[in-house]
């Protein structure tokens, strides 16, 4: 099944200043997704449950009203479907009746204009979904370009109303409406029906003590004591409503191999793309690096070499200061190299791996750093060398973008099967800054996106306006 098409999107999601949230999974073709909206709210539901609740109810309320708008292009092909069954039929309606104008009509609405709109309804009505999966869920959906389909513009037009993606939509908005109109119709039924019941019986028991006749106190007592538990099951009933929908979704709208194949190909096109020019500017900085401090300190060091040899013979005392001045420049030197190298791969990573070496990168911070580190052993060196990447970075994006007054780095090590990819390093950078990151201002989000997932991990950045940021990547241990 193929996806709904949507504009393209770098891999990534999109950070915005409403609760933002953006992930990119690396390798794996699965949507991007973040913790926004009702994920964002579930995944505080121990802090909250309650509320939690509420806003899962609202959403299976939202789904079921939906529900009959997707389920309209499946009734709209039942009637067309029906039409030629009619005309088939052996016993059934003359088609000849009407004459010849009269069957092309009925054949042209009942198989070519009912059909289309239930295409373009179904398109819509994705549009409608993918809408909800973003700001609901956070999941964003990619659209990366097919590169067999035709350029001319009649054979767009029919791909777009009866081609493959345009039927595959049909069947993922029946897929969804039959999912509202079940699900959703249960739990609403329960939750809005048994509230209504409780609160009817709540008035009618008090009616009839007011007017007196204990007797009839059987069924509204009865019906208070029900409707309560109903409304409870509804309410426990709403989060595996919901879980199951999003894998439906999931399953409908990204996990088709043509799709994923598509999506990955755009997606590695994009990234080689931006890791050309990131390797470009960092051969450049690195140039202006060696440029701007060691190879002046170096011709400083020539010059002052130079006119200690000339003045060996003739004033030894002032050759020997100028050799005192030489040795101090070369150390210099030494020490503008190790900042260039310290950029690289620093030298304390190799020898005593991201314990050690992430402590030094925050202690370069300006923002005052917190390091929490739990390695109980060291990954591979790739990943050690992208978690410090990842880190480091963030640390200059929070000093110069976030105006944080504090700033938190952990790293730890998370337990996964074999068969769901193996463990992970994760490693997070928190900070208290005015959040709001913005992939496009020049922050290097991209950059960091692009190196996590060349190892197929997973970026994902937090930054609701006003919250702080909290970036996170988790890369595989064995990477």
């Amino acid at each position: 099944m193929t996806s709904c098409p949507g504009r393209p999107e770098p891999r990534l999601g999109h950070v915005t200043g409403h609760s933002p949230s953006i992930t990119r999974p690396g390798g794996h073709g699965g949507p991007p997704e973040a913790p926004a909206g009702l994920a964002r709210a579930i995944a505080a539901a121990h802090r909250a449950p309650w509320r939690t609740r509420a806003v899962e109810i609202a959403h299976l309320m939202t789904s079921f009203s939906l529900s009959l708008f997707y389920l309209i292009p499946a009734l709209l092909l039942v009637v067309s479907a029906s039409w030629v069954g009619f005309m088939i039929a052996p016993g059934g309606e003359d088609p000849w009746r009407e004459g010849f104008d009269g069957l092309l009509t009925g054949a042209l609405t009942m198989l070519v204009l009912l059909p289309a709109a239930a295409t373009l309804l179904s398109r819509l009505a994705c549009r409608v979904q993918r809408h909800r999966l973003g700001t609901v869920f956070g999941i964003v959906e990619t659209a990366p370009p097919d590169p067999l389909a035709p350029d001319g513009r009649w054979s767009r037009l029919w791909r777009f109303v009866f081609g493959r993606e345009a039927w595959s939509m049909v069947v993922y908005t029946t897929a969804a409406g039959l999912h509202g109109l079940l699900f959703g119709g249960i739990v609403v039924a329960l939750v809005v029906c048994g509230l209504a019941v409780a609160v009817g019986a709540l008035v009618g028991t008090v009616f009839i003590l007011v007017q007196g006749q204990p007797s009839d106190l059987v069924g509204p007592l009865v019906q208070v004591v029900l409707a309560p538990l109903a409304v409870l099951i509804g309410v426990r009933l709403a989060p595996y409503a919901v879980s199951t929908e999003v894998a439906l979704h999931r399953a409908l709208l990204f996990d088709a191999p043509e799709v994923r194949m598509r999506r990955r190909l755009s997606h590695v096109q994009d990234s080689r793309l931006r890791m050309v020019d990131a390797a470009e500017a960092e051969r450049r900085r690195i140039e202006r690096d060696l440029h701007d401090g060691a190879q002046q300190r170096l011709l400083a060091l020539t010059l002052t070499l130079t006119r200690a040899r000339a003045r060996v013979g003739t004033d030894p005392g002032a050759a020997l200061e100028l050799i005192t001045e030489a040795q101090r420049e070369s150390r210099e030197v030494m020490e503008d190299l190790r900042e260039v190298a310290r950029g690289l791969h620093p030298r304390v990573l190799t020898d005593r791996g991201l314990p050690a070496a992430l402590p030094v990168a925050a202690g370069r911070s300006p923002v005052p750093a917190k390091v929490e580190v739990d390695l109980p052993e060291r990954p591979s060196a790739r990943a050690e060398g992208v978690a410090y990447y990842v880190v480091c970075e963030a640390l200059t994006n929070v000093a110069k973008h976030s105006g944080a007054s504090r700033v938190t780095v952990s790293a730890h090590r998370v337990e996964r099967p074999a068969r769901q990819g193996g463990d992970l390093l994760r490693v997070a950078v928190t900070d208290d800054g005015a959040g709001g990151a913005e992939p496009d201002s020049g922050s290097g989000l991209y950059g960091l996106w692009d190196r996590v997932d060349a190892v197929d991990g997973v970026l994902t950045v937090h930054s609701p306006a006003g919250e702080g940021t909290v970036l996170t990547a988790d890369i595989p241990w064995e990477a």
